[in-house]
Protein backbone atom coordinates (compact mmCIF):
# COMPACT_ATOMS: atom_id res chain seq x y z
CA UNK A 1 0.00 0.00 0.00
CA UNK A 2 1.36 3.42 -0.91
CA UNK A 3 0.52 6.60 0.97
CA UNK A 4 -2.06 7.77 -1.57
CA UNK A 5 -3.90 4.49 -1.09
CA UNK A 6 -3.52 4.90 2.66
CA UNK A 7 -5.17 8.33 2.46
CA UNK A 8 -8.04 6.98 0.38
CA UNK A 9 -8.72 4.04 2.66
CA UNK A 10 -8.43 6.25 5.74
CA UNK A 11 -11.32 8.32 4.38
CA UNK A 12 -13.29 5.17 3.56
CA UNK A 13 -12.81 3.78 7.06
CA UNK A 14 -13.67 7.13 8.69
CA UNK A 15 -16.94 7.18 6.77
CA UNK A 16 -17.56 3.56 7.71
CA UNK A 17 -16.91 4.40 11.37
CA UNK A 18 -19.34 7.29 11.43
CA UNK A 19 -22.05 5.19 9.82
CA UNK A 20 -21.36 2.32 12.23
CA UNK A 21 -21.87 4.52 15.27
CA UNK A 22 -24.94 6.24 13.85
CA UNK A 23 -26.64 2.87 13.26
CA UNK A 24 -25.57 1.00 16.39
CA UNK A 25 -29.06 1.05 17.86
CA UNK A 26 -30.20 -1.05 14.90
CA UNK A 27 -27.82 -3.88 15.82
CA UNK A 28 -28.15 -6.45 18.60
CA UNK A 29 -25.71 -5.63 21.39
CA UNK A 30 -24.23 -9.15 21.39
CA UNK A 31 -23.62 -11.32 18.29
CA UNK A 32 -25.60 -14.41 17.49
CA UNK A 33 -22.71 -16.81 16.99
CA UNK A 34 -21.19 -20.00 18.37
CA UNK A 35 -17.61 -20.89 19.38
CA UNK A 36 -15.43 -21.60 16.36
CA UNK A 37 -17.79 -20.11 13.77
CA UNK A 38 -15.60 -17.07 13.01
CA UNK A 39 -12.33 -19.02 12.97
CA UNK A 40 -13.81 -21.51 10.51
CA UNK A 41 -14.28 -18.69 7.98
CA UNK A 42 -10.62 -17.64 8.05
CA UNK A 43 -7.96 -19.08 5.76
CA UNK A 44 -6.05 -21.90 7.43
CA UNK A 45 -2.68 -20.59 6.19
CA UNK A 46 -1.28 -17.10 5.50
CA UNK A 47 -1.42 -15.83 1.89
CA UNK A 48 1.80 -15.92 -0.10
CA UNK A 49 0.85 -12.85 -2.16
CA UNK A 50 -0.65 -9.57 -1.07
CA UNK A 51 -4.39 -9.02 -1.40
CA UNK A 52 -6.40 -5.97 -2.36
CA UNK A 53 -7.69 -3.84 0.50
CA UNK A 54 -11.20 -3.91 -0.94
CA UNK A 55 -11.26 -7.70 -0.52
CA UNK A 56 -9.89 -7.44 2.99
CA UNK A 57 -12.54 -4.90 3.98
CA UNK A 58 -15.28 -7.02 2.43
CA UNK A 59 -14.18 -9.97 4.57
CA UNK A 60 -14.03 -7.71 7.62
CA UNK A 61 -17.69 -6.83 7.07
CA UNK A 62 -18.74 -10.40 6.32
CA UNK A 63 -16.69 -12.33 8.89
CA UNK A 64 -15.60 -10.06 11.72
CA UNK A 65 -18.51 -7.69 12.26
CA UNK A 66 -21.18 -10.40 12.71
CA UNK A 67 -19.08 -11.77 15.56
CA UNK A 68 -18.51 -8.54 17.49
CA UNK A 69 -20.05 -7.52 20.80
CA UNK A 70 -20.74 -3.80 20.44
CA UNK A 71 -19.18 -2.11 23.46
CA UNK A 72 -20.12 1.33 22.15
CA UNK A 73 -23.79 0.35 21.83
CA UNK A 74 -25.97 2.81 23.81
CA UNK A 75 -27.80 -0.16 25.37
CA UNK A 76 -24.68 -1.86 26.68
CA UNK A 77 -25.38 -2.13 30.43
CA UNK A 78 -23.02 -5.03 31.22
CA UNK A 79 -19.69 -4.92 33.09
CA UNK A 80 -18.71 -1.27 32.77
CA UNK A 81 -18.18 0.04 29.23
CA UNK A 82 -14.81 0.80 27.72
CA UNK A 83 -16.04 4.05 26.19
CA UNK A 84 -14.73 5.83 23.12
CA UNK A 85 -15.86 9.41 22.53
CA UNK A 86 -15.27 10.70 18.97
CA UNK A 87 -12.47 13.18 19.85
CA UNK A 88 -10.66 10.38 21.66
CA UNK A 89 -10.90 8.16 18.56
CA UNK A 90 -9.46 10.93 16.41
CA UNK A 91 -6.55 11.34 18.81
CA UNK A 92 -5.90 7.59 18.62
CA UNK A 93 -5.81 7.80 14.82
CA UNK A 94 -3.06 10.39 15.12
CA UNK A 95 -1.19 8.31 17.68
CA UNK A 96 -1.43 5.24 15.46
CA UNK A 97 -0.19 7.22 12.47
CA UNK A 98 2.79 8.82 14.23
CA UNK A 99 3.48 5.42 15.85
CA UNK A 100 5.96 6.62 18.45
CA UNK A 101 7.35 4.48 21.25
CA UNK A 102 7.14 6.84 24.21
CA UNK A 103 9.19 5.03 26.84
CA UNK A 104 11.59 7.90 27.58
CA UNK A 105 11.44 11.68 27.41
CA UNK A 106 14.02 11.63 24.63
CA UNK A 107 12.05 9.08 22.57
CA UNK A 108 9.01 11.41 22.52
CA UNK A 109 9.38 14.65 24.50
CA UNK A 110 5.87 15.88 23.65
CA UNK A 111 4.26 12.61 24.75
CA UNK A 112 5.99 12.77 28.12
CA UNK A 113 5.18 16.41 28.76
CA UNK A 114 1.56 16.19 27.63
CA UNK A 115 1.15 13.18 29.94
CA UNK A 116 2.43 15.13 32.92
CA UNK A 117 0.03 18.00 32.27
CA UNK A 118 -2.96 15.70 31.62
CA UNK A 119 -2.38 13.84 34.87
CA UNK A 120 -2.41 17.18 36.66
CA UNK A 121 -5.57 18.30 34.84
CA UNK A 122 -7.25 15.15 36.13
CA UNK A 123 -5.83 15.68 39.61
CA UNK A 124 -7.50 19.07 39.68
CA UNK A 125 -10.74 17.70 38.19
CA UNK A 126 -10.96 15.02 40.89
CA UNK A 127 -10.16 17.45 43.69
CA UNK A 128 -6.94 15.73 44.77
CA UNK A 129 -4.42 17.73 46.74
CA UNK A 130 -1.50 19.49 45.12
CA UNK A 131 1.60 17.35 45.24
CA UNK A 132 0.04 14.23 43.75
CA UNK A 133 1.82 13.19 40.60
CA UNK A 134 1.04 10.20 38.45
CA UNK A 135 1.36 8.12 35.35
CA UNK A 136 -0.95 6.75 32.65
CA UNK A 137 -1.08 2.95 32.79
CA UNK A 138 -2.78 0.62 30.32
CA UNK A 139 -5.35 -0.62 32.84
CA UNK A 140 -6.25 -0.56 36.52
CA UNK A 141 -4.85 -4.09 36.76
CA UNK A 142 -1.37 -2.80 35.92
CA UNK A 143 -1.69 0.11 38.33
CA UNK A 144 -2.80 -2.20 41.12
CA UNK A 145 0.03 -4.64 40.40
CA UNK A 146 2.48 -1.72 40.52
CA UNK A 147 1.05 -0.73 43.91
CA UNK A 148 1.19 -4.30 45.27
CA UNK A 149 4.80 -4.68 44.12
CA UNK A 150 5.56 -1.40 45.89
CA UNK A 151 3.87 -2.73 49.04
CA UNK A 152 6.01 -5.86 48.81
CA UNK A 153 9.27 -3.96 48.35
CA UNK A 154 8.53 -1.43 51.05
CA UNK A 155 7.68 -4.19 53.54
CA UNK A 156 10.91 -6.05 52.75
CA UNK A 157 13.15 -2.99 52.90
CA UNK A 158 13.35 -2.98 49.08
CA UNK A 159 15.16 -6.32 49.04
CA UNK A 160 12.54 -8.51 47.34
CA UNK A 161 13.53 -7.63 43.77
CA UNK A 162 17.16 -8.42 44.50
CA UNK A 163 16.98 -11.36 46.90
CA UNK A 164 13.58 -12.90 46.18
CA UNK A 165 10.97 -13.61 48.83
CA UNK A 166 12.44 -16.79 50.32
CA UNK A 167 12.91 -16.45 54.06
CA UNK A 168 10.96 -13.21 54.31
CA UNK A 169 7.90 -14.75 55.95
CA UNK A 170 4.30 -14.12 55.03
CA UNK A 171 3.57 -10.68 53.63
CA UNK A 172 -0.10 -9.80 54.07
CA UNK A 173 -2.36 -7.57 51.96
CA UNK A 174 -5.80 -6.51 53.25
CA UNK A 175 -8.89 -5.51 51.29
CA UNK A 176 -12.66 -5.69 51.18
CA UNK A 177 -14.41 -8.88 50.11
CA UNK A 178 -15.93 -6.80 47.29
CA UNK A 179 -12.68 -6.01 45.45
CA UNK A 180 -12.12 -6.72 41.78
CA UNK A 181 -10.37 -9.96 40.83
CA UNK A 182 -7.38 -7.90 39.66
CA UNK A 183 -6.44 -7.55 43.34
CA UNK A 184 -6.21 -11.33 43.68
CA UNK A 185 -4.21 -11.58 40.48
CA UNK A 186 -1.79 -8.86 41.60
CA UNK A 187 -1.06 -10.89 44.73
CA UNK A 188 -0.46 -13.98 42.58
CA UNK A 189 1.92 -12.19 40.22
CA UNK A 190 3.76 -10.35 43.00
CA UNK A 191 4.57 -13.66 44.71
CA UNK A 192 2.56 -12.78 47.80
CA UNK A 193 0.03 -15.53 47.18
CA UNK A 194 -3.72 -15.86 47.40
CA UNK A 195 -3.61 -17.16 50.97
CA UNK A 196 -1.97 -13.93 52.11
CA UNK A 197 -4.71 -11.71 50.69
CA UNK A 198 -6.98 -11.10 53.68
CA UNK A 199 -10.52 -10.10 52.71
CA UNK A 200 -12.54 -8.13 55.22
CA UNK A 201 -16.37 -8.34 55.13
CA UNK A 202 -18.31 -5.31 53.95
CA UNK A 203 -20.95 -3.59 56.05
CA UNK A 204 -23.48 -0.76 55.80
CA UNK A 205 -25.38 0.69 52.86
CA UNK A 206 -22.22 1.00 50.74
CA UNK A 207 -20.99 -2.51 51.67
CA UNK A 208 -17.62 -1.06 52.70
CA UNK A 209 -14.79 -2.73 54.58
CA UNK A 210 -15.28 -2.91 58.36
CA UNK A 211 -12.37 -0.84 59.72
CA UNK A 212 -12.57 -2.48 63.15
CA UNK A 213 -12.35 -5.92 61.57
CA UNK A 214 -9.40 -4.68 59.49
CA UNK A 215 -7.56 -3.55 62.61
CA UNK A 216 -8.20 -6.89 64.34
CA UNK A 217 -6.97 -8.82 61.30
CA UNK A 218 -3.73 -6.82 61.17
CA UNK A 219 -3.12 -7.19 64.90
CA UNK A 220 -3.74 -10.93 64.73
CA UNK A 221 -1.29 -11.28 61.85
CA UNK A 222 1.39 -9.34 63.68
CA UNK A 223 0.90 -11.61 66.71
CA UNK A 224 1.27 -14.62 64.42
CA UNK A 225 4.57 -13.33 63.08
CA UNK A 226 3.30 -12.16 59.71
CA UNK A 227 4.20 -8.85 58.05
CA UNK A 228 1.38 -6.47 57.07
CA UNK A 229 2.40 -4.91 53.74
CA UNK A 230 -0.56 -2.97 52.41
CA UNK A 231 -4.24 -2.10 52.44
CA UNK A 232 -6.29 -1.82 49.24
CA UNK A 233 -9.54 0.12 49.47
CA UNK A 234 -12.27 0.54 46.84
CA UNK A 235 -14.54 3.30 45.64
CA UNK A 236 -17.08 1.58 43.41
CA UNK A 237 -16.41 -2.15 43.41
CA UNK A 238 -17.25 -3.90 40.16
CA UNK A 239 -19.80 -6.30 41.62
CA UNK A 240 -22.33 -3.98 43.27
CA UNK A 241 -20.47 -0.68 43.59
CA UNK A 242 -19.18 -1.32 47.12
CA UNK A 243 -17.29 1.67 48.50
CA UNK A 244 -15.15 1.84 51.61
CA UNK A 245 -15.36 4.59 54.20
CA UNK A 246 -11.90 5.89 53.39
CA UNK A 247 -11.10 7.81 56.57
CA UNK A 248 -11.40 4.92 59.07
CA UNK A 249 -9.58 2.54 56.70
CA UNK A 250 -6.73 5.02 56.35
CA UNK A 251 -6.58 5.53 60.12
CA UNK A 252 -6.04 1.80 60.66
CA UNK A 253 -3.49 1.55 57.85
CA UNK A 254 -1.47 4.49 59.11
CA UNK A 255 -1.53 3.15 62.67
CA UNK A 256 0.23 0.04 61.38
CA UNK A 257 2.46 1.91 58.89
CA UNK A 258 1.33 0.06 55.76
CA UNK A 259 1.17 1.35 52.19
CA UNK A 260 -2.30 2.17 50.86
CA UNK A 261 -3.87 1.90 47.41
CA UNK A 262 -7.36 2.98 46.33
CA UNK A 263 -9.06 1.21 43.42
CA UNK A 264 -11.61 3.65 41.96
CA UNK A 265 -11.47 2.17 38.46
CA UNK A 266 -14.97 3.00 37.21
CA UNK A 267 -16.40 5.19 39.95
CA UNK A 268 -13.41 7.51 40.09
CA UNK A 269 -14.61 9.35 36.99
CA UNK A 270 -17.74 10.42 38.88
CA UNK A 271 -15.52 12.33 41.31
CA UNK A 272 -15.23 15.12 38.74
CA UNK A 273 -18.69 15.96 40.17
CA UNK A 274 -18.07 17.57 43.58
CA UNK A 275 -21.47 16.54 44.97
CA UNK A 276 -20.34 12.90 45.15
CA UNK A 277 -17.26 13.64 47.26
CA UNK A 278 -19.02 13.56 50.63
CA UNK A 279 -20.20 9.97 50.17
CA UNK A 280 -17.25 8.51 48.27
CA UNK A 281 -14.14 10.69 48.34
CA UNK A 282 -13.63 12.00 51.88
CA UNK A 283 -9.98 11.71 53.05
CA UNK A 284 -8.84 10.44 49.66
CA UNK A 285 -5.71 12.57 49.88
CA UNK A 286 -4.33 10.21 52.53
CA UNK A 287 -3.80 7.34 50.07
CA UNK A 288 -0.36 6.58 48.71
CA UNK A 289 -1.69 5.35 45.36
CA UNK A 290 -5.03 5.90 43.58
CA UNK A 291 -6.19 4.51 40.26
CA UNK A 292 -9.16 5.37 38.03
CA UNK A 293 -9.95 4.62 34.39
CA UNK A 294 -10.80 7.54 32.08
CA UNK A 295 -11.39 4.81 29.47
CA UNK A 296 -14.51 3.81 31.34
CA UNK A 297 -16.98 6.48 32.38
CA UNK A 298 -15.11 9.54 31.17
CA UNK A 299 -15.10 8.51 27.50
CA UNK A 300 -11.41 8.10 26.67
CA UNK A 301 -10.55 5.39 24.17
CA UNK A 302 -9.27 2.17 25.75
CA UNK A 303 -6.60 1.87 27.11
CA UNK A 304 -6.12 4.74 29.53
CA UNK A 305 -5.83 4.24 33.29
CA UNK A 306 -4.39 6.96 35.52
CA UNK A 307 -2.47 6.11 38.68
CA UNK A 308 -1.91 8.99 41.08
CA UNK A 309 0.94 8.83 43.58
CA UNK A 310 1.24 10.94 46.71
CA UNK A 311 4.98 10.27 46.58
CA UNK A 312 6.37 8.57 43.48
CA UNK A 313 9.62 7.55 45.19
CA UNK A 314 8.48 4.15 46.60
CA UNK A 315 7.13 3.04 43.22
CA UNK A 316 10.24 4.27 41.41
CA UNK A 317 12.41 2.42 43.93
CA UNK A 318 10.38 -0.69 43.11
CA UNK A 319 10.20 -0.51 39.32
CA UNK A 320 13.03 1.69 38.02
CA UNK A 321 15.76 -0.15 36.16
CA UNK A 322 18.22 1.78 34.05
CA UNK A 323 20.62 -0.06 31.75
CA UNK A 324 23.16 2.11 29.97
CA UNK A 325 21.22 2.15 26.69
CA UNK A 326 18.20 3.73 28.43
CA UNK A 327 20.06 6.46 30.29
CA UNK A 328 19.20 10.05 29.44
CA UNK A 329 21.99 12.63 29.42
CA UNK A 330 21.58 16.33 30.00
CA UNK A 331 18.90 18.01 32.09
CA UNK A 332 16.78 16.00 34.52
CA UNK A 333 13.64 14.64 32.84
CA UNK A 334 10.74 12.31 33.61
CA UNK A 335 10.93 8.87 32.00
CA UNK A 336 7.54 7.29 32.58
CA UNK A 337 8.75 3.79 31.71
CA UNK A 338 10.47 3.87 35.12
CA UNK A 339 7.05 4.27 36.79
CA UNK A 340 5.41 1.23 35.17
CA UNK A 341 6.00 -2.46 34.56
CA UNK A 342 6.17 -2.36 30.72
CA UNK A 343 9.10 -0.57 29.12
CA UNK A 344 7.22 0.26 25.95
CA UNK A 345 4.60 2.99 26.14
CA UNK A 346 1.96 4.40 23.79
CA UNK A 347 1.07 8.11 23.61
CA UNK A 348 -2.06 7.66 25.74
CA UNK A 349 -2.21 11.26 26.95
CA UNK A 350 -3.17 12.71 23.57
CA UNK A 351 -6.72 11.33 23.73
CA UNK A 352 -7.21 12.91 27.16
CA UNK A 353 -6.10 16.27 25.80
CA UNK A 354 -8.52 16.01 22.86
CA UNK A 355 -11.37 14.68 25.01
CA UNK A 356 -11.23 17.20 27.85
CA UNK A 357 -10.78 20.15 25.50
CA UNK A 358 -13.66 18.99 23.28
CA UNK A 359 -16.28 18.52 26.02
CA UNK A 360 -14.92 20.54 28.92
CA UNK A 361 -15.43 19.29 32.44
CA UNK A 362 -19.01 20.58 32.42
CA UNK A 363 -19.91 18.43 29.43
CA UNK A 364 -18.39 15.33 31.02
CA UNK A 365 -20.05 16.08 34.36
CA UNK A 366 -23.47 16.35 32.70
CA UNK A 367 -23.17 12.86 31.22
CA UNK A 368 -22.21 11.32 34.56
CA UNK A 369 -24.99 13.08 36.44
CA UNK A 370 -27.52 11.94 33.85
CA UNK A 371 -26.35 8.34 34.13
CA UNK A 372 -26.66 8.38 37.92
CA UNK A 373 -30.16 9.88 37.76
CA UNK A 374 -31.36 7.52 35.05
CA UNK A 375 -30.03 4.48 36.93
CA UNK A 376 -32.13 5.57 39.91
CA UNK A 377 -35.22 5.88 37.72
CA UNK A 378 -34.65 2.47 36.19
CA UNK A 379 -34.13 0.89 39.60
CA UNK A 380 -37.48 2.23 40.79
CA UNK A 381 -39.20 0.93 37.64
CA UNK A 382 -37.78 -2.58 38.12
CA UNK A 383 -38.70 -2.43 41.79
CA UNK A 384 -42.29 -2.10 40.65
CA UNK A 385 -42.30 -5.36 38.67
CA UNK A 386 -44.35 -8.06 40.39
CA UNK A 387 -42.16 -10.27 42.55
CA UNK A 388 -38.88 -8.55 41.63
CA UNK A 389 -36.42 -7.60 44.37
CA UNK A 390 -33.80 -4.86 44.40
CA UNK A 391 -30.83 -6.59 46.03
CA UNK A 392 -28.42 -3.65 46.14
CA UNK A 393 -29.64 -0.08 45.83
CA UNK A 394 -27.98 2.21 43.28
CA UNK A 395 -24.42 3.18 44.14
CA UNK A 396 -23.83 5.94 41.63
CA UNK A 397 -25.04 4.24 38.40
CA UNK A 398 -24.89 0.57 39.45
CA UNK A 399 -27.59 -1.55 41.11
CA UNK A 400 -28.68 -5.19 41.15
CA UNK A 401 -31.93 -7.10 41.28
CA UNK A 402 -33.48 -10.58 41.31
CA UNK A 403 -36.55 -11.94 39.60
CA UNK A 404 -38.82 -14.44 41.37
CA UNK A 405 -37.17 -17.86 41.63
CA UNK A 406 -33.87 -19.53 42.45
CA UNK A 407 -30.35 -18.81 41.21
CA UNK A 408 -30.89 -20.90 38.08
CA UNK A 409 -33.88 -18.71 37.22
CA UNK A 410 -31.73 -15.57 37.52
CA UNK A 411 -29.26 -17.00 35.01
CA UNK A 412 -32.06 -18.10 32.72
CA UNK A 413 -33.46 -14.56 32.70
CA UNK A 414 -30.05 -12.97 32.04
CA UNK A 415 -29.38 -15.37 29.17
CA UNK A 416 -32.82 -14.75 27.66
CA UNK A 417 -32.39 -10.97 27.91
CA UNK A 418 -29.02 -11.14 26.18
CA UNK A 419 -30.28 -13.52 23.51
CA UNK A 420 -33.09 -11.03 22.84
CA UNK A 421 -30.34 -8.59 21.79
CA UNK A 422 -31.95 -5.25 22.64
CA UNK A 423 -29.92 -4.70 25.82
CA UNK A 424 -26.93 -6.40 27.45
CA UNK A 425 -26.79 -7.20 31.19
CA UNK A 426 -24.58 -9.47 33.31
CA UNK A 427 -25.08 -11.68 36.31
CA UNK A 428 -23.14 -11.38 39.56
CA UNK A 429 -23.11 -12.69 43.09
CA UNK A 430 -23.85 -10.96 46.38
CA UNK A 431 -24.63 -12.31 49.81
CA UNK A 432 -24.37 -15.88 48.57
CA UNK A 433 -27.03 -15.39 45.89
CA UNK A 434 -26.94 -14.80 42.14
CA UNK A 435 -27.96 -11.30 41.11
CA UNK A 436 -28.57 -9.43 37.88
CA UNK A 437 -26.42 -6.32 37.53
CA UNK A 438 -27.36 -3.10 35.75
CA UNK A 439 -24.87 -0.32 35.25
CA UNK A 440 -25.40 2.86 33.26
CA UNK A 441 -22.29 4.41 31.76
CA UNK A 442 -22.13 4.14 27.98
CA UNK A 443 -21.03 7.51 26.67
CA UNK A 444 -23.93 8.10 24.25
CA UNK A 445 -26.76 6.36 26.10
CA UNK A 446 -29.98 8.30 26.59
CA UNK A 447 -32.80 8.11 29.11
CA UNK A 448 -34.87 6.23 26.50
CA UNK A 449 -32.08 3.66 26.14
CA UNK A 450 -31.82 3.22 29.89
CA UNK A 451 -35.54 2.84 30.47
CA UNK A 452 -35.63 0.25 27.67
CA UNK A 453 -34.08 -2.15 30.19
CA UNK A 454 -37.35 -2.12 32.14
CA UNK A 455 -39.33 -2.91 29.01
CA UNK A 456 -37.03 -5.73 27.94
CA UNK A 457 -36.86 -7.28 31.43
CA UNK A 458 -40.64 -7.19 31.74
CA UNK A 459 -41.30 -8.63 28.29
CA UNK A 460 -38.66 -11.37 28.45
CA UNK A 461 -39.76 -12.37 31.95
CA UNK A 462 -43.32 -12.82 30.71
CA UNK A 463 -42.01 -15.12 27.99
CA UNK A 464 -39.93 -17.42 30.20
CA UNK A 465 -41.57 -17.48 33.61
Amino acid sequence: MNWDEFAGWSKEIADWGAQYHKTLRDRPVRPNTTPGKIAAQLASAPPMEGEDMAAIMADFEAIVMPGMTHWQHPRFFAYFPANAAPPSMLAEQLVNTVAAQCMLWQTSPAATEVEGVMVDWLRQALGLAEGFTGVIQDSASSATLSAVLTMRERATGYTGNREGLAGKGHLRIYCSDQVHSSIDRACWVAGIGQDNLVKIPGTGPLHGMDATALDIAIRNDIAAGHTPAGVIAITGGTGVGASDDLGPVLEVAKAHDVYTHLDAAWAGSAMICPEYHAAFWQDVDGFDSIVFNPHKWMGAQFDCSVQFLRDATPQLNTLKIEPEYLKTSGDAVTNYSEWTIPLGRRFRALKLWFLIRSYGLEGLQLRIRNHVNWAGELCDAIRGLDGFEIVTEPILSLFSFRCPGDDATQQRLVDAINDDGRVYLTQGAFGGRKIIRVQVGQFDTTRVDVMAVHTVVQEVWEQIK
